[in-house]
């Protein structure tokens, strides 16, 4: 078979960016302004540098008019706070209401939507993937596998992965761990697993006083008296609080017996019955455990744990074999046969998608509604406008280059009807 050529088309060629056509406005801008000034200094030489005069000063107004009402849109022009400037910004919340109001009335009604759904054959459209009779079972478990790749990595991940580091993040805020945690001591203590983390503490205590025992004697020096300090009697109360210390941290560490450890005991065995029947304190470990889930650490965290499931997903996804392989894809395949051939279960399986359509949307639709209005309302005024900007930016900038170039022609026309009338 002859392999026809292939080449790109020329739409493949990268777009400008809203600010590639930003510098494009403004130099022309610049550049009209300059024509402006050279024309006027040479003006006397020719009359026919006068049309050339015309045309850039219109420009020029053309331009600078345009600059205006396009940079009115989303900020104050050289940030003076001119009347009726950054209009988008101001108006953020009024733009998010709209927009939620457009999306209800013409989407979000039941109405509208079984109108929609009435002309979909969702039925007829399933079982002919699932089918799939020209392809075979290998182009199925291709298919759904490709499509299944194709959904996920078209979907917003920002939004989506959004989504799901907020479930896992409301789902750890929603966990009592307060009576988990004092079980776990209580068990601990009732095997003496609790005996080394205590070995561990006193221990800890003594490196930290031998690492500042320092500060203890500047302590002792600062609040002794002037005859204490002259008779250097400060220094040996130092020693004794220090040595008497350390004899008693050693003490703790020889002998589990010891009044402090026992004291200690008595403390965590509370602690424990505390974290698991004291209102009090399960609300104090619940503000601990949201402000841990609130810290950056943790979000990082989170982050990276949907990262790793995306990525798995899609390595599982983009493999055909793995995806829908052996009786999982026969069955497929007969349901989507079944579905092609059987139009009373295509009939009903149409009907409940759009009972289903229609109730999803008349119990949740307002909800949708609210949290489009709401995200907008949460948004600060630079997301917003970075947002639309980045949007219809480049098409503003456009308005700019065309503001400059039809005003310099109506400067142009105007000239020249002056000049021969």
């Amino acid at each position: 078979m002859k392999q026809l050529p292939v080449s790109l088309p020329a739409a493949h060629a990268p777009a400008r960016t809203p600010r590639d056509m930003r510098l494009v406005a403004t130099g022309m801008l610049i550049a009209m302004a300059l024509l402006f000034l050279a024309a006027r200094s040479t003006v006397h030489l020719h009359p026919a540098i006068g049309f050339v005069q015309a045309f850039a000063e219109a420009a020029m107004v053309g331009g600078l008019a345009d600059w205006f009402a396009v940079t009115a849109l989303f900020r104050h022009p050289l940030g003076l706070p001119i009347p009726h400037t950054a209009i988008i910004p101001r108006n953020k919340d009024r733009i998010g209401d709209t927009l939620a109001l457009f999306l209800r009335d013409n989407f979000l009604t039941p109405a509208v939507v079984a109108r929609r759904m009435q002309r979909l054959d969702v039925a007829a459209a399933a079982g002919r993937f699932l089918a799939s009779p020209a392809g075979g079972d290998g182009r199925l478990r291709e298919g759904a596998s490709r499509l299944a790749a194709d959904m996920l990595e078209a979907l917003d991940q920002e939004r989506l992965g959004g989504m799901v580091k907020g479930a896992i993040a409301q789902r750890l805020r929603g966990m009592n761990v307060a009576p988990l945690i004092g079980q776990a001591i209580e068990a601990a203590m009732r095997n003496g697993r609790h005996a080394p983390v205590m070995d561990g503490i006193i221990h800890w205590a003594d490196r930290t006083l031998e690492a500042n025992d320092h500060l203890i004697r500047q302590m002792v020096h600062d609040r002794a008296g002037k005859i204490l300090r002259w008779t250097g009697l400060d220094e040996n109360l130092s020693n004794a609080i220090i040595d008497g210390l350390r004899r008693l941290l050693a003490e703790m560490a020889a002998d589990p017996q010891h009044s402090l450890r026992l004291k200690a005991e008595e403390g965590m065995a509370k602690l424990a019955s505390d974290l698991q029947f004291d209102p009090a304190m399960q609300e104090r470990v619940a503000r601990i455990r949201d402000e841990i889930v609130d810290n950056p650490a943790m979000q990082r965290w989170i982050d990276g744990l949907w990262e790793q499931a995306r990525s798995g997903l899609l390595r599982a996804v983009r493999d055909p074999g793995k995806a829908m392989a052996g009786r999982l894809g026969e069955a497929l395949q007969q349901l989507g046969t079944t579905l092609q051939e059987d139009s009373r279960l295509r009939l009903l399986i149409n009907r409940f998608v759009r009972r289903a359509a229609v109730g999803g949307t008349a119990a949740y639709g307002d909800s949708i509604v609210t949290l489009v209005s709401e995200t907008v309302r949460g948004w600060d005024a630079g997301t917003v406008t970075s947002r639309l900007e980045s949007a219809v930016g480049r098409d503003l900038q456009y308005i700019r280059i065309n503001g400059t170039l039809v005003g310099g022609l109506v400067g142009l026309a105007i000239h020249t009807v002056d000049t021969l009338f």
